[in-house]
């Protein structure tokens, strides 16, 4: 019997509550993925929108081996000068061959623990990790587009692209599954092609 891949949701107080459902839903639904609540914080966290949710462990590296990827969702406190340090887990993750993704503020984590160095990357428009964090490394191959940006196991993705950041998170962790994410891609994007 094939094992279920495991994504580790990371979440900080205020995280956005538009940037994870849609790749928690399918990659559950759709995929047969098991999907983990990360905090920092051993309490309940809360949503921009006031939706509270309690994380199912912590963000230590030990605890959380079994992870496949870590999707790090956004957050009005990342850019916040004692926003949590995750890099451990994250490049942790990435050496054992996991898929690491970051969405809007969740993007700031990622140039924090040094992820973005010789990858193509994105967030929310240009210069805005530089005006939260200074400069950081591969700032040089930012790339300013709308939608999510795949670089082998890293995803990135502005916090208005829920969808490219869902099908190209999907596509990294299920390579075997590209049929899938192409409905995926295509059940997303007919929204959009309506209006």
């Amino acid at each position: 019997m094939e094992q279920k891949k495991t994504i580790g949701f990371v979440f900080i107080d205020k995280f956005a509550d538009w940037e994870f459902g849609l790749l928690s839903g399918a990659a559950t639904d759709w995929f047969a993925a098991r999907a983990v609540a990360l905090s920092p914080v051993t309490g309940p966290v809360r949503s921009i929108g006031g939706l509270r949710l309690v994380p199912d462990r912590g963000i230590g590296v030990a605890e959380n081996s079994d992870l496949d990827a870590i999707a790090v969702i956004g957050s009005d406190t990342w850019p916040d000068e004692d926003a949590p340090d995750i890099a451990p887990l994250l490049n942790a993750t990435l050496v054992r061959g996991g898929i690491v993704g970051g969405i809007c503020g969740g993007t700031l984590a990622l140039a924090r623990a040094g992820i973005f160095e010789g990858r193509k990357h994105t967030s929310n428009g240009a210069g805005w990790i530089e005006s939260n964090l200074g400069d950081y490394a591969g700032s040089s191959l930012y790339q300013d587009v709308p939608y999510a940006v795949r670089d082998a196991h890293i995803i990135s993705a502005p916090g208005s692209a829920p969808g490219t950041f869902t099908t190209n998170f999907l596509e990294a962790l299920f390579p075997e599954k590209a049929g899938q994410v192409a409905e995926m891609r295509e059940f997303v994007g007919r929204e959009y092609q309506a209006a």
